[in-house]
């Protein structure tokens, strides 16, 4: 199961460095909002990833506590950051009266995106609840994060290409920050979700695959 969260993030590192690039270098020539927000958040995943991988070298019980703790929160920061970033790049898109031009590669991008990332964000879940690593189960949040802001990607760079209406791409990049603020103020809070007593992470159905805090019957055993 070790090995299967190291093959899970390093496929997280490559796939979002390559990402990255594409949608920075489309967002940059379309002047989306929407896909440099979508860019900017591959490299903060590869920085997460990259802190979850240090993690689960830290054999050392003790060591390995603090280390839990220090990648929660880091990742919880990054979530923070990136609203802020959205948030800021959606108030001078809209005062400007200045929007995305057509953006065939981001359509492509967000498609792929959204077919690859939600298994990949799932199966890390999973792994998370198996061996109750709670920072693996927090970089799989951002992995989520990258999921929907493909969706809201796809949304608006399609709708501006069939009706342009360009206010809808900076519009559908702030349907993500509410998620945002509130997963980010969990990790650097340190809070957990599941402090009614169950005391560790679960993955099943009913707390939509590690999404939420789990009150189901089987994982209270």
């Amino acid at each position: 199961m070790l090995r299967t969260a190291k093959f899970l993030l390093y496929f997280t590192i490559i796939y979002n460095i390559v990402e990255g690039i594409v949608a920075l270098g489309a967002g940059i020539a379309a002047g989306s909002i929407a896909l440099i927000a979508f860019g900017a958040d591959s490299y903060l995943e590869v920085a997460a990833a990259s802190l979850v991988l240090w993690r689960l070298s830290v054999i050392h019980s003790e060591r390995s506590e603090h280390a839990e703790e220090f990648v929660e929160r880091f990742i919880g920061w990054t979530f923070l950051a990136l609203a802020a970033a959205v948030i800021f790049q959606v108030v001078t898109s809209l005062t400007s009266n200045t929007g995305a031009s057509e953006s065939l590669v981001g359509i492509i991008l967000a498609i792929v995106s959204i077919t690859v990332m939600p298994a990949v964000a799932i199966w890390k879940l999973r792994v998370a609840a198996d061996n109750n690593i709670r920072s693996l189960a927090a970089e799989a949040k951002e992995t989520i994060a990258c999921s929907y802001l493909s969706l809201t990607l796809l949304i608006g760079l399609t709708a501006n290409a069939l009706l342009a209406w360009w206010w809808l791409d900076p519009i559908t990049a702030l349907l993500l920050v509410p998620w945002l603020i509130r997963e980010g103020l969990e990790g650097v809070r340190g809070e957990d979700e599941d402090d009614d007593g169950v005391g560790r992470l679960c993955a099943c159905r009913a707390c939509l695959f590690g999404l939420r805090g789990c009150n189901a019957v089987c994982c209270a055993a």
